[in-house]
């Protein structure tokens, strides 16, 4: 396994190596102080961080649709992200792409000693563990400490719950069961509806917060992912909506000229024939 360890490739250059190699030498050419193009010479970290998160959910997109030559598409404009940053710290002298490379290829080979060395697990659940123990490890060693530590600020925040949490029950601090997260569910339903009248921005504001913490923390329970759920009920939505709108139309109406009593009944059309599998 020693040649996994080197950044020195050796042999004649593969195509993937030489397409990189390119790749670079364009994101090179765009940041030029004097050649470049104008709107990417003036970009930094904050304002590309925007574009790399974009262009990962077009990812997770095109791989939710089963689009694989957007795919392809897709996770060349995430690549080029990555040689955007790596490009902005080297201009920095901070590090390279050849760095993050390395550091990720190190970083993989460290996680799976079952792999590249002499451990061994004895199923997925084992190696998760392991997994785990490392990347605790590994945070330790950059003197993070706390429980909580390194679960990114920057993450949905839906997301960022169910890992808060996730962590949380590693020492304990969780609910029994799922019934238990739907009676707090309705406990936070109620503090928020007693917060109605007053209509306090900032307390309804924490109070619709706490029971999307709930909500997050019933999927985990459920081994959900509360993203996917969300997501998933989106897609529904925008479904039942656009046919509710065509029902409408086929009727010589808009949407807009129809009462609420009348769009909940072409509401619930679309959803009697979702159950009888029409279209």
């Amino acid at each position: 396994m020693d040649e996994l360890r080197s950044a020195a490739p050796a042999g004649p250059v593969s195509a993937a190596e030489s397409e990189l190699r390119r790749l670079l030498a364009v994101m090179a050419a765009l940041r030029d102080p004097d050649t470049g193009c104008p709107w990417d010479k003036v970009q930094d970290f904050a304002s590309i961080a925007p574009y790399t998160i974009e262009e990962a959910y077009e990812v997770a997109d095109a791989i939710a649709r089963a689009d694989f030559p957007a795919l392809e598409d897709e996770l060349g404009d995430l690549l080029f992200q990555v040689v955007y940053h790596a490009r902005l710290a080297e201009e920095q002298g901070r590090f390279a792409f050849a760095d993050v490379a390395r550091g990720i290829a190190d970083k993989m080979i460290r996680r799976h000693p079952h792999v590249f060395a002499a451990a061994a697990v004895r199923d997925a659940a084992a190696q998760t563990a392991a997994w785990e123990a490392q990347k605790a490890a590994e945070r330790a060693a950059r003197a993070e400490t706390g429980t909580l530590a390194g679960v990114p600020l920057a993450l949905p925040a839906l997301t960022r719950a169910e890992k808060l949490t996730k962590r949380a029950a590693r020492v304990g601090f969780d609910w029994s069961d799922a019934g238990a997260v739907l009676d707090k569910l309705t406990e936070e339903a109620d503090e928020l509806r007693a917060e109605l009248p007053g209509a306090d921005p900032a307390r309804l504001a924490d109070e619709v917060g706490d029971l999307l913490f709930v909500l997050a923390n019933l999927a985990r329970k459920l081994a959900l992912d509360p993203e996917e759920c969300l997501r998933g009920a989106n897609r529904k939505f925008a479904r039942r909506f656009g046919a509710m709108e065509r029902a409408a139309e086929r009727g010589g109406r808009g949407l807009a000229e129809l009462s609420l009593a009348e769009m909940e009944g072409l509401w619930q059309g679309v959803k009697r024939d979702e159950r009888k599998g029409q279209p």
